[in-house]
């Protein structure tokens, strides 16, 4: 099965897709894919059938996405938690990923006609190296693509991801390329493994479990979670307009909420700048004031200064995982 499925949408799903653009639209969408267990158990089918379902609905599903015209879709492919379970369901799991990644090595063309990127979040040396190879190859086979983008966590999980984007601000202060005073909320998010791609503005977890299982925790803070009762092989265009629905029917509100955060963010910035700056001046000056035009140069001094310091710093981390290094492993002295 094709990692995207070709085809139209048929004259009925046109027309509610043309009703629901209409709408406010979400642009980035992320799936708890959850239930092919269940599904094979339900149809008396070995897991690892229901596994290969489930692949194969996703690639139905960024289908409609592509159709609705959302251009993001993140999925939660493989948990670090999925490693506690029996080692021949995590063998076949990590021997499915290694022939799909294969196969989307063999479609290129089709993945370029669509200007689907392929991203790969989580702490991928935790699984076997044929397949952290079968990835490499993938990610960087699609990475000038740009219409689309799937970001796929595999080993993965939210804590695992904020403890490491905390590590790697360790490591910056320690290393001398940025200032205790310039981490902050804002920098964390640069360091997350999510770092390119907006904040999903939905998130969708199926077979009715109503709860994030460590996925995407600091990332869907403001975004709207619709739990839906069907198992994810059995998942449909419909289910998904019903969640699309509710996301419309939360727009303002939600909207709202992400604009006072943002704001928020920025004033807090702000104020952190100004105390630095206090602090610098009270010491270089010896207690003697300034007045206002020179306070608001050295702040806006500052500010500049903080950016670049900020920008050397993810430059750095950066050019670390182009080496193959793992800040995590590092080891802070």
């Amino acid at each position: 099965m094709s990692w995207i499925r070709e085809g139209e949408l048929n004259l009925i799903e046109k027309l509610s897709a043309n009703i629901l653009k209409a709408g406010p639209m979400p642009k980035h969408v992320a799936f708890i894919m959850d239930g092919n267990r269940r599904y094979a158990r339900k149809r008396q089918v070995e897991r690892q059938e229901g596994h290969t379902q489930g692949f194969d609905k996703l690639a139905e599903t960024l289908r409609w996405c592509l159709n609705l015209s959302i251009h993001e879709v993140t999925v939660y492919a493989f948990s670090i938690e999925n490693f506690k379970r029996s080692k021949d369901e995590v063998d076949g799991l990590m021997e499915l990923a290694k022939q799909k990644f294969i196969r989307l090595l063999e479609e290129q063309e089709n993945l370029e006609k669509h200007g689907v990127c392929i991203r790969v979040l989580g702490d991928l040396t935790l699984l076997p190296l044929d397949l952290q190879q079968h990835i490499a190859r993938a990610v960087v086979a699609t990475r000038t693509h740009n219409k689309c983008f799937l970001n796929v966590c595999f080993a993965y999980t939210s804590r695992h991801e904020i403890a490491n984007a905390v590590r790697e601000m360790a490591w910056g202060v320690e290393q001398g390329l940025i200032k205790s005073s310039d981490v902050s909320e804002a920098l964390l998010s640069r360091c997350l493994y999510s770092s390119n791609s907006p904040n999903p503005d939905l998130l969708i977890r199926t077979s009715g479990e109503v709860r994030l299982s460590d996925f995407l925790l600091w990332q869907t803070s403001h975004s709207c979670l619709v739990f839906q009762s069907v198992l994810w092989p059995e998942y449909s265009f419909w289910n998904l307009c019903d969640a699309i629905l509710q996301y419309q029917l939360n727009h303002r509100p939600l909207q709202k909420a992400r604009d006072q955060h943002r704001e928020g963010q920025a004033l807090q910035q702000h104020e952190a700048d100004r105390a630095c700056v206090a602090d610098l001046l009270q010491h270089h000056r010896n207690g003697k004031p300034l007045d206002a035009q020179r306070r608001q140069e050295a702040l806006l001094n500052y500010t500049a200064s903080r950016e670049e310091r900020v920008q050397d710093f993810l430059g750095a981390l950066q050019a670390l995982v182009r080496s193959g290094t793992d800040v995590g492993r590092l080891g802070l002295s």
